[in-house]
């Protein structure tokens, strides 16, 4: 393995543990294997693709710890939302891979500033729903409308996925506790049936997701141990800040 390729893989590995704490911490972490990808030669799909299998794990690790406070919502059965997001899962995966690798290039940077202006959104805007009052409460329909919405969208990128649902659950009545739970074992369900494609798909760069995953498991270990020492708040505005920096570079062409 020649020296550059050593280099490539070495920021690689720092960058995955870099994006499984912050996973932990704050959300966040494909802001990072993204880029770090495709600086090692890959394509826009591929790393999209590589990356969303790489952070699968610890992904799963979170929305495992986190199952018993998981719920569904006043219209719509846990088991209904697992349904969905599948379903989704497989939907926004198989279109990703009729998505041409030139196209989803272009769609890329619209899809960051999407996923970042998502996390924004959620992190500093996003009023804490008050239970026991306020709006009604989404129906069957249109909570599942558009959990399948979201799910979608998560299996063909999934930036901001996390956001995306505290607000559809808050929306479907779910408290803040039992909807932070729920998101993480959803995000898990749709990533997983996402995975099993793109497993099959011929499109995943395995020695480099092999770096990236175990990189993104050693943060996950890491950031769970830091969650009491971190200001979680500051951690939020330098996501968005990268998610910024990475916009702005994917609209001038800079990975």
């Amino acid at each position: 393995m020649n020296s550059p390729l050593l280099f490539h893989f070495g920021v690689l590995l720092v960058g995955a543990v870099w994006a499984g704490a912050q996973n932990q911490l704050a959300g966040g972490g494909s802001f990072i294997t993204l880029p770090v990808l495709m600086l090692t030669g890959m394509d826009a799909r591929a790393a999209n693709i590589t990356s969303t299998v790489a952070l699968f794990p610890g992904q799963v690790t979170g929305g495992w710890l986190g199952r018993a406070h998981a719920s569904g919502t006043a219209s719509l059965s846990l088991r209904a939302l697992t349904v969905i997001s599948l379903i989704g899962g497989v939907l926004g995966a198989v279109l990703l891979l009729l998505t041409p690798s030139q196209v989803f290039a272009r769609m890329v940077p619209w899809l960051v500033l999407f996923a970042t202006a998502a996390f924004a959104w959620g992190s500093f805007f996003r009023k804490a729903p008050h239970e026991g009052g306020g709006a009604r409460p989404l129906g069957p329909v249109s909570a599942g409308a558009v959990q399948m919405g979201i799910a979608i969208y998560g299996g063909y990128f999934g930036g901001g996925i996390g956001f995306l649902m505290m607000a559809a659950l808050a929306l479907s009545g779910v408290p803040v506790r039992a909807a932070a739970s729920t998101k993480n074992m959803l995000a898990g369900v749709m990533n997983f049936t996402a995975v099993l494609i793109f497993l099959v798909s011929g499109e995943v760069r395995w020695l480099a997701m092999t770096v990236a995953m175990v990189g993104a498991l050693a943060g996950s270990w890491l950031g769970a141990h830091m969650l009491r020492r971190v200001n979680e708040r500051a951690l939020r505005f330098v996501v968005v800040g990268i998610g910024i920096a990475l916009t702005i570079g994917l609209f001038h062409g800079g990975f």
